[in-house]
């Protein structure tokens, strides 16, 4: 593929950034399609955020860019327009820039996950789910759990007010769903999933407690690369079922490339 003067521009923003697959999958994808976009990634602080997304309002041939951690709550409150998903959870992890320079941002990890899940021949639907975090990723992760059926959610968070702001609002969207704050153990729950980064560093601490995982449990990780982290290293050796990160994304793709409008 050429990149010309007429090919349009998305960036994938994140803090690290070298363990992101979105731009080999959306490229990929773009050339199989046929369309005349490049998605390239971009190292972000927090620090910087704010000035890194107003310059891209002012690039009149970006069409986009994706958000990862640990940018998506903070992305969200600068856009000019959000999906229903993405105000409900107050995260992006997509955003559409409009002729105007205006910002429009969607989510789409929770989709992902589930489709990811499904690919695999995992359906959640009557499972009952433990899973660890509480921002961007885990909460859209959540609310595609409650739409998925899961009979019961525990959501486990190192800030606990967090976990508990997050079962406050799944329990108004799902009234009927089984909702509560757990510990670090993951016992008694069909599905453990991390939705933290816990993982993506060499000598993370683990996200839970593995003592009590058995060979009945699905774990799963939405941690991309490494491929197996810790966490899936561990239940791998417990006999556990494992689901990898890339999966999500995978099932993302196609999606963002059309919430970008490329």
């Amino acid at each position: 593929m050429e990149i010309t003067g007429k090919t349009k521009v998305c960036a994938i923003i994140a803090d690290p950034i070298q363990h992101v697959k979105t731009p080999q999958g959306i490229n990929r994808l773009c050339e199989e399609m046929g369309k005349d976009a490049v998605l390239i990634p971009v190292q972000v602080s927090s620090e910087e955020l704010i000035s890194v997304v107003n310059g891209f309002r002012a690039m009149k041939n970006l069409a986009g860019f994706v958000i990862t951690v640990p940018h998506k709550t903070t992305v969200a409150k600068l856009c000019d327009e959000l999906s229903d998903d993405a105000v409900r959870m107050g995260a992006v992890n997509v955003i559409r820039r409009s002729e105007d320079g205006r910002l429009h941002g969607a989510i789409l990890d929770g989709k992902g996950f589930v489709a990811g899940l499904r690919e695999e021949g995992i359906d959640p639907e009557g499972y009952s789910a433990y899973l660890v975090g509480a921002g961007g990723a885990a909460s859209a992760i959540a609310y595609a759990l409650a739409e998925a059926g899961v009979s019961k959610l525990t959501l486990a968070n190192r800030t606990q007010e967090k976990a508990e702001a997050l079962k406050e609002r799944l329990r108004a969207a799902y009234p009927k769903l089984s909702i509560k704050i757990g510990t670090r153990d993951p016992k008694g729950h069909e599905l453990v999933i991390n939705a933290t980064s816990l993982g993506l560093k060499e000598g993370d601490p683990l996200p839970l407690d593995v003592e009590g995982l058995t060979e009945s449990q699905i774990v799963a990780d939405i941690i991309m690369e490494p491929k197996e982290t810790s966490l899936l290293k561990v239940a791998k050796s417990k006999g556990c079922t494992i689901q990898y990160g890339l999966p999500m994304l995978n099932n993302q793709l196609k999606l963002m490339v059309e919430t970008m409008g490329l």
